[in-house]
């Protein structure tokens, strides 16, 4: 129903829509990203395999929107995975056991460059692939990317 929008804006209010909202609209107490705590929560602590299901990027664009910034999942469906970092977004692979640690925290930090997620008693190592790392740290898109080579695509048009 929302998915004939082709804007990546305006998704924040169908993210986790089924959960988020009870019957009447309101919100739902017992989800937790509506809990005050979590209000203006950046990261989103979840469980196996993560957006699957989803193979289009209204799902990236809604938690974009929502505000979600890091998803750490114990895995993530290939599609999903990718629109998140298309989007801005980083997905973070860690078990069970380090997601249970850091769900018991109300401060995580994010160290992108050294591929680390810590609370202050201990850090997690996550993989990320370099070109994906390169991309978010700088805030490239492929747009972006192709433009670095501007002048080496105009050379190789001018041989033809």
């Amino acid at each position: 129903m929302h998915l004939k929008r082709v804007s990546k804006s305006g998704f924040g209010p169908f993210a986790f829509d089924e959960w988020r909202y009870l019957p009447d609209g309101s919100d739902n107490p017992d989800f937790n990203p509506n809990k005050p705590k979590y209000h203006g929560a950046s990261i989103l602590i979840t469980g196996d395999n993560f957006g699957c299901g989803s193979s289009r990027e209204h799902a990236a664009w809604a938690l974009k929107d929502y505000g979600f910034n890091i998803i750490i999942a114990g895995s993530f469906s290939d599609i999903f995975y990718m629109n998140c970092t298309k989007n801005a977004m980083l997905p973070i692979c860690l078990n069970q056991k380090e997601r249970e640690h850091l769900a018991q925290f109300d401060e995580i930090t994010v160290d992108l460059s050294n591929q680390t997620v810590s609370t202050v008693s201990q850090s997690f190592h996550f993989d990320i692939d370099e070109t994906w790392k390169n991309k978010l740290i700088h805030g490239l898109d492929d747009i972006a990317i192709t433009l670095q080579f501007e002048n080496l695509i105009e050379k190789y048009e001018k041989t033809f």
